[in-house]
Protein backbone atom coordinates (compact mmCIF):
# COMPACT_ATOMS: atom_id res chain seq x y z
CA UNK A 1 0.00 0.00 0.00
CA UNK A 2 0.87 3.55 -0.62
CA UNK A 3 2.91 4.93 2.37
CA UNK A 4 1.35 8.80 2.06
CA UNK A 5 -1.84 9.53 4.02
CA UNK A 6 -4.71 11.10 2.98
CA UNK A 7 -4.87 11.73 7.00
CA UNK A 8 -2.94 15.19 7.47
CA UNK A 9 -4.98 16.83 4.57
CA UNK A 10 -8.78 16.23 5.67
CA UNK A 11 -10.90 19.21 7.48
CA UNK A 12 -13.92 17.78 9.14
CA UNK A 13 -16.91 19.92 8.58
CA UNK A 14 -20.17 20.27 9.96
CA UNK A 15 -23.25 20.71 8.12
CA UNK A 16 -23.25 24.11 7.64
CA UNK A 17 -19.84 25.08 7.31
CA UNK A 18 -19.99 22.62 4.26
CA UNK A 19 -22.56 24.61 2.48
CA UNK A 20 -20.89 27.66 3.67
CA UNK A 21 -17.84 26.56 1.78
CA UNK A 22 -19.50 24.71 -1.21
CA UNK A 23 -21.26 28.27 -1.58
CA UNK A 24 -18.39 30.53 -0.98
CA UNK A 25 -16.15 27.94 -3.29
CA UNK A 26 -19.04 28.30 -5.96
CA UNK A 27 -19.11 32.47 -5.74
CA UNK A 28 -15.47 32.33 -6.20
CA UNK A 29 -14.87 30.15 -8.73
CA UNK A 30 -17.86 31.99 -10.85
CA UNK A 31 -15.57 35.41 -10.22
CA UNK A 32 -12.28 33.73 -10.97
CA UNK A 33 -12.73 30.09 -13.09
CA UNK A 34 -8.81 29.79 -12.91
CA UNK A 35 -8.72 28.94 -9.16
CA UNK A 36 -8.08 25.26 -8.79
CA UNK A 37 -8.52 25.36 -5.34
CA UNK A 38 -11.86 27.12 -5.41
CA UNK A 39 -13.09 24.44 -7.92
CA UNK A 40 -11.70 21.70 -5.76
CA UNK A 41 -13.21 22.64 -2.69
CA UNK A 42 -16.60 22.54 -4.77
CA UNK A 43 -16.62 19.31 -5.70
CA UNK A 44 -15.69 18.06 -2.92
CA UNK A 45 -18.50 19.52 -0.85
CA UNK A 46 -21.49 19.15 -3.29
CA UNK A 47 -20.06 15.38 -4.45
CA UNK A 48 -19.72 13.34 -1.22
CA UNK A 49 -22.36 11.10 -2.30
CA UNK A 50 -21.24 10.44 -5.60
CA UNK A 51 -17.75 9.52 -4.29
CA UNK A 52 -19.51 7.25 -1.99
CA UNK A 53 -21.00 5.42 -4.98
CA UNK A 54 -17.65 5.40 -7.03
CA UNK A 55 -16.17 3.86 -3.32
CA UNK A 56 -18.51 1.09 -3.89
CA UNK A 57 -18.31 0.56 -7.32
CA UNK A 58 -14.53 0.14 -6.52
CA UNK A 59 -14.74 -2.15 -3.42
CA UNK A 60 -17.09 -3.88 -6.60
CA UNK A 61 -14.10 -4.44 -8.85
CA UNK A 62 -11.48 -7.14 -8.68
CA UNK A 63 -9.30 -3.88 -10.51
CA UNK A 64 -10.99 -1.22 -8.38
CA UNK A 65 -10.01 -3.78 -5.15
CA UNK A 66 -6.38 -3.63 -6.03
CA UNK A 67 -6.24 0.50 -7.12
CA UNK A 68 -8.17 0.80 -3.05
CA UNK A 69 -5.31 -1.57 -1.81
CA UNK A 70 -2.27 -0.41 -2.87
CA UNK A 71 -3.72 3.44 -3.49
CA UNK A 72 -0.96 4.63 -6.51
CA UNK A 73 -0.82 8.35 -6.78
CA UNK A 74 -0.41 10.01 -10.09
CA UNK A 75 2.59 12.00 -9.09
CA UNK A 76 6.03 12.18 -10.40
CA UNK A 77 7.98 9.58 -8.58
CA UNK A 78 5.33 7.22 -9.03
CA UNK A 79 4.28 7.75 -12.84
CA UNK A 80 7.69 8.84 -14.09
CA UNK A 81 8.52 5.14 -15.68
CA UNK A 82 5.80 6.47 -18.56
CA UNK A 83 8.33 8.75 -20.00
CA UNK A 84 10.42 5.39 -20.93
CA UNK A 85 7.88 3.27 -22.32
CA UNK A 86 7.56 2.34 -25.99
CA UNK A 87 6.23 4.37 -28.86
CA UNK A 88 2.69 3.87 -29.53
CA UNK A 89 2.29 2.58 -25.76
CA UNK A 90 -1.12 4.66 -23.12
CA UNK A 91 2.10 5.54 -21.16
CA UNK A 92 4.02 7.54 -24.27
CA UNK A 93 0.73 9.15 -25.00
CA UNK A 94 0.68 10.27 -21.45
CA UNK A 95 4.43 11.36 -21.08
CA UNK A 96 3.80 13.24 -24.45
CA UNK A 97 0.94 14.78 -23.21
CA UNK A 98 2.17 16.32 -20.31
CA UNK A 99 5.51 16.91 -21.72
CA UNK A 100 4.09 18.88 -24.43
CA UNK A 101 2.13 20.87 -21.96
CA UNK A 102 4.77 21.30 -19.54
CA UNK A 103 2.37 19.73 -16.85
CA UNK A 104 3.23 18.55 -13.72
CA UNK A 105 1.29 15.91 -12.21
CA UNK A 106 2.56 16.95 -8.74
CA UNK A 107 0.19 20.67 -9.29
CA UNK A 108 -3.06 19.21 -8.29
CA UNK A 109 -4.42 20.53 -4.92
CA UNK A 110 -5.07 18.33 -1.99
CA UNK A 111 -8.35 16.88 -1.21
CA UNK A 112 -9.47 18.53 2.21
CA UNK A 113 -13.25 17.83 3.02
CA UNK A 114 -13.72 14.10 2.99
CA UNK A 115 -15.24 12.59 5.94
CA UNK A 116 -12.97 9.58 5.84
CA UNK A 117 -9.76 8.86 4.69
CA UNK A 118 -10.21 5.99 2.04
CA UNK A 119 -13.20 8.27 0.55
CA UNK A 120 -10.39 11.27 0.54
CA UNK A 121 -8.30 8.98 -1.59
CA UNK A 122 -11.19 7.79 -3.88
CA UNK A 123 -11.73 11.74 -4.46
CA UNK A 124 -7.74 12.24 -5.27
CA UNK A 125 -7.76 9.60 -7.42
CA UNK A 126 -10.53 10.95 -9.51
CA UNK A 127 -8.94 14.54 -9.61
CA UNK A 128 -5.36 12.89 -10.74
CA UNK A 129 -6.90 10.72 -12.87
CA UNK A 130 -8.12 13.23 -15.26
CA UNK A 131 -5.44 13.26 -17.66
CA UNK A 132 -4.84 9.60 -18.34
CA UNK A 133 -8.72 10.62 -19.96
CA UNK A 134 -7.43 13.80 -21.83
CA UNK A 135 -5.34 11.10 -23.54
CA UNK A 136 -7.37 8.40 -23.60
CA UNK A 137 -10.14 10.39 -25.27
CA UNK A 138 -7.79 12.53 -27.34
CA UNK A 139 -9.49 16.15 -26.35
CA UNK A 140 -7.82 19.17 -25.73
CA UNK A 141 -6.84 21.39 -23.00
CA UNK A 142 -8.49 24.22 -24.10
CA UNK A 143 -11.97 25.80 -22.37
CA UNK A 144 -13.70 23.69 -25.16
CA UNK A 145 -11.89 20.65 -24.38
CA UNK A 146 -12.07 20.82 -20.31
CA UNK A 147 -15.60 21.48 -20.98
CA UNK A 148 -16.28 18.09 -22.99
CA UNK A 149 -14.16 16.11 -20.24
CA UNK A 150 -16.57 17.13 -17.32
CA UNK A 151 -19.60 16.16 -19.08
CA UNK A 152 -17.90 12.22 -19.23
CA UNK A 153 -16.66 12.86 -15.94
CA UNK A 154 -20.32 13.30 -14.84
CA UNK A 155 -21.51 10.52 -16.63
CA UNK A 156 -18.79 8.61 -14.97
CA UNK A 157 -19.64 9.87 -11.41
CA UNK A 158 -22.02 11.98 -11.22
CA UNK A 159 -20.54 14.56 -9.51
CA UNK A 160 -22.52 17.67 -9.41
CA UNK A 161 -19.48 19.92 -9.58
CA UNK A 162 -18.67 18.72 -13.32
CA UNK A 163 -22.06 19.72 -14.57
CA UNK A 164 -21.54 23.26 -13.14
CA UNK A 165 -18.58 23.15 -15.02
CA UNK A 166 -20.15 22.73 -18.44
CA UNK A 167 -22.73 25.06 -17.33
CA UNK A 168 -19.98 27.66 -16.72
CA UNK A 169 -17.60 26.97 -19.15
CA UNK A 170 -20.21 27.61 -22.17
CA UNK A 171 -21.21 30.56 -20.50
CA UNK A 172 -17.64 31.65 -21.28
CA UNK A 173 -17.56 30.75 -25.16
CA UNK A 174 -18.02 32.74 -27.86
CA UNK A 175 -21.09 32.21 -30.43
CA UNK A 176 -18.36 30.40 -32.80
CA UNK A 177 -17.13 28.00 -29.58
CA UNK A 178 -20.85 27.57 -28.07
CA UNK A 179 -22.17 26.41 -31.77
CA UNK A 180 -18.79 23.82 -32.49
CA UNK A 181 -19.58 22.79 -28.56
CA UNK A 182 -22.93 21.89 -28.61
CA UNK A 183 -22.70 20.46 -32.26
CA UNK A 184 -19.91 18.25 -32.53
CA UNK A 185 -18.56 17.98 -28.70
CA UNK A 186 -21.58 17.92 -26.56
CA UNK A 187 -23.14 14.90 -28.20
CA UNK A 188 -20.14 13.17 -28.63
CA UNK A 189 -19.21 13.30 -25.10
CA UNK A 190 -22.86 12.32 -24.27
CA UNK A 191 -22.44 8.98 -26.16
CA UNK A 192 -18.55 8.41 -25.40
CA UNK A 193 -18.90 9.00 -21.33
CA UNK A 194 -22.21 5.89 -21.58
CA UNK A 195 -20.26 3.87 -23.67
CA UNK A 196 -17.19 3.72 -21.80
CA UNK A 197 -16.44 1.15 -18.68
CA UNK A 198 -16.39 2.16 -15.39
CA UNK A 199 -13.20 4.16 -15.91
CA UNK A 200 -12.25 4.66 -11.79
CA UNK A 201 -12.51 1.10 -11.25
CA UNK A 202 -8.81 1.28 -13.81
CA UNK A 203 -5.37 0.77 -12.48
CA UNK A 204 -4.05 2.79 -15.47
CA UNK A 205 -0.23 2.52 -13.97
CA UNK A 206 -0.20 -0.59 -15.07
CA UNK A 207 -1.29 -0.25 -18.25
CA UNK A 208 1.45 1.81 -19.66
CA UNK A 209 3.01 -0.66 -21.28
CA UNK A 210 0.33 -1.28 -23.26
CA UNK A 211 -0.58 -0.51 -26.78
CA UNK A 212 -2.80 3.19 -26.42
CA UNK A 213 -5.27 1.77 -29.33
CA UNK A 214 -5.54 -1.69 -28.05
CA UNK A 215 -6.70 -0.19 -24.65
CA UNK A 216 -8.98 2.51 -25.29
CA UNK A 217 -11.16 -0.46 -27.41
CA UNK A 218 -10.75 -2.86 -24.33
CA UNK A 219 -12.34 0.15 -22.11
CA UNK A 220 -15.18 0.99 -24.59
CA UNK A 221 -13.42 4.35 -25.39
CA UNK A 222 -14.14 6.49 -29.07
CA UNK A 223 -11.92 9.29 -28.76
CA UNK A 224 -13.44 12.68 -30.46
CA UNK A 225 -13.29 12.81 -33.76
CA UNK A 226 -11.86 16.07 -35.58
CA UNK A 227 -14.50 18.34 -35.94
CA UNK A 228 -13.53 19.22 -39.66
CA UNK A 229 -13.95 16.07 -40.36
Amino acid sequence: MNSESMEGARVPLKGWQQAAVALGSAIGALMDPRRADLIAALGETTGKPAFYRVLERMRNSSEGREVLLERPRVITSQVSHAWDMPENTFGSAYAKFMGSRNFSPDDRPPVRFMDTEELAYVATRAREVHDFWHVLFRLPTNLIGESALKVIEFEQMLLPMCAMSVVGGSARFSEKQRTLFFRHYFPWSMRAGIASTDLMCIYYEKHFHENLEDVRKRWGITPCPNPVA
